[in-house]
């Protein structure tokens, strides 16, 4: 009997723990393509626009885009950086370059209780992921 109680509670605690991990968890950001466009003059390019939402606390993991990407912030707050680059805080109205070869180190919501929406053009070769992860 004593067996079997403490193997609940070792599963009860091994649950609490999943659940705590999880709950710590920042929630990721919401993508949604817009519109692609092959840029003829530029041969084998393309257009891509997508919209981002960062809910409260979001964050995104170390990054390139190995494109070309213009930002414009429609809602709420965002924080930006790329490597060799300083932290902005970006508000409604606010716009943001990256390069190709910039890593984007920092991307977050600068909230914690409202969410952040913006806009990204991105110029990059056809058929590349829209991100690529940097460890």
């Amino acid at each position: 009997m004593h067996s079997i109680k403490r193997v609940g509670l070792a599963l009860a605690v091994g649950c609490a723990a999943l659940a705590a991990n999880t709950a710590q968890a920042a929630p990721e950001a919401i993508v949604k393509e817009l519109m692609t466009k092959p840029l003829p003059e530029y041969p084998g390019k393309e257009a891509l626009m997508i919209s981002v939402e960062y809910p409260p606390g979001a964050v995104d993991p170390v990054h390139r885009h190995d494109a070309h990407a213009y930002l414009y912030v429609i809602e709420g707050s965002i924080v930006m950086q790329v490597k060799g680059g300083k932290a902005v805080t970006l508000k409604p109205g606010d716009t943001f370059y990256e390069g190709p070869d910039d890593i984007h180190t920092v991307g977050r919501n600068a909230s914690n209780t409202k969410r952040a929406k913006f806009i990204v053009l991105l110029l990059k070769d056809k058929g590349k992921p829209v991100l690529t992860p940097v460890q």
